[in-house]
């Protein structure tokens, strides 16, 4: 139930041993429930007493089951690895990310817990906010429409693409909150300033899905957008952490207990270290225990300006894998070497990732003999087919890329 003031509910200010106390509880019920009602969990928890996992410290011996995995472990138990605690047919969605990557969802209000991240960032009940994230396939969309409907807005539910059409939209309707990434905001309000549109109405962005460094931020401020807050989330997970007003981090969800450790590991950092993401979610249809995520993150010291008492983590800081994230898309390298498998004549692939003007770009070099136009065609279609992307293609000499085992390359800055 969200209050009038500036936090979403009573449990984001609530005294730090309490929450522990609480989350320890909810934790325990959880394994209870993942044990009982999921195969895989079942399987590896089996072991496990509950009642005995009662401190973080104690959860940190329990296994990680890492995203990179999923792939593998839904095709060898389709269709969702037996990690699901809820029958097929008792889902409100199945969605699909790129992987593929299978994701349950339930017809529950606000399921992927992102209405904590929009208070967060400004949003009111009533207003009008215009969601930019897909509706198709993959999850995005639908998490930002059911955390407004939480809130209390209203959604135009615009998607992606069909620019022009975009635009008319947000000089007709005026909304006065904008959720997807914030390059595509930027986008749509150069574009809009260009056709003499009036854009003006969007006064609070939730964004994501992409890295927002401080000259994007503040190129949205330019353009009119008074705050422009970040959240972080997956499409397993929902939201994880997110920032508020005091530009301090993010603050943890208050549904989900987050740990920062080694990479390859389950073994926890020391505080301030940075490490992998890995969160055990309270989610009883898909509940995700030390799940890996793969991104990279830092715990902060102390609690929030804002007055948020919960733990905080600096945010999204690379991925530590080779999985990246390209305008809100993962690009795992199983799909970059599928590419290369869809055609003889490439001899090794390089997926280079990069950005300009805060705007991200990827370039798929190709090891190839006398390569062709038609060849390259071909394969930026296949780029576009398998990463649901669109990208660059370019043939460089065969043995002229680096033998160290990278398939991709990820060379922006997140400073």
């Amino acid at each position: 139930m969200t209050g009038a003031g500036k936090h979403f509910d009573a449990l984001e200010t609530r005294d730090p041993s309490v929450r522990e106390q609480e989350q320890i509880k909810a934790l325990q019920d959880q394994i209870t429930h993942a044990k009982e009602n999921s195969a895989y969990f079942g399987e590896i928890l089996k072991d496990v007493d509950p009642s005995t996992i009662d401190s973080l410290e104690a959860l940190a011996a329990l296994p990680v089951t890492r995203k990179s995995d999923l792939i593998a472990k839904q095709q060898g138990t389709p269709p969702l690895g037996g990690l699901n605690a809820e029958a097929i047919g008792d889902l409100a969605n199945v969605f699909m990310s790129p992987g593929p990557i299978f994701e349950p969802a339930q017809d529950k209000k606000d399921y992927f817990r992102m209405g904590r991240a929009m208070w967060a960032a400004g949003f009111r009940p009533g207003d009008l906010v215009y969601n930019t994230f897909s509706y198709h396939m993959t999850p995005a969309g639908h998490m930002m429409e059911s955390g407004a409907r939480a809130v209390g807005c209203p959604v135009v539910p615009a998607g992606i693409g069909n620019t022009e059409m975009q635009l008319q939209a947000i000089a007709t309707l005026k909304p006065r909150a904008y959720v997807g990434t914030p390059s595509f905001l930027k986008i749509l309000l150069e574009k809009g300033a260009d056709a003499g549109m009036d854009m003006s109405s969007i006064k609070v962005a939730s964004v994501g899905g992409e890295a927002l460094p401080p000259s994007l931020r503040q190129a949205l401020k330019d353009l009119g957008v008074e705050t422009v807050i970040q959240s972080y989330g997956t499409a397993d997970l929902g939201l994880i952490a997110y920032e508020s007003e005091a530009m301090e981090g993010m603050s943890i969800d208050e549904s989900v207990i987050v740990e920062i450790v080694r990479p390859g590991t389950g073994d926890p950092v020391a505080p301030g270290e940075v490490g992998e993401v890995v969160v055990t979610s309270f989610n009883k249809t898909y509940p995700l225990i030390r799940f890996g995520t793969g991104d990279m993150s830092a715990f902060m010291e102390g609690g929030s300006a804002c007055g948020r008492t919960g733990p905080r983590i600096k945010g999204w800081m690379g991925r530590a894998d080779q999985t990246a994230k390209v305008k809100g898309m993962f690009v795992h390298p199983g799909q970059v070497v599928g590419v290369q498998k869809r055609h003889d004549e490439l001899k090794k692939v390089r997926l280079i990732v990069t950005s300009s003007d805060n705007v991200d770009a990827m370039t798929l070099h190709c090891e190839v003999s006398g390569g062709s136009d038609d060849l390259k065609a071909a394969v930026a279609s296949t780029v576009q087919s398998l990463c649901k992307l669109r990208g660059n293609v370019e043939f460089v000499e065969v043995g002229s890329l680096a033998n160290d085992g990278k398939v991709i390359d990820d060379q922006r800055s997140y400073e």
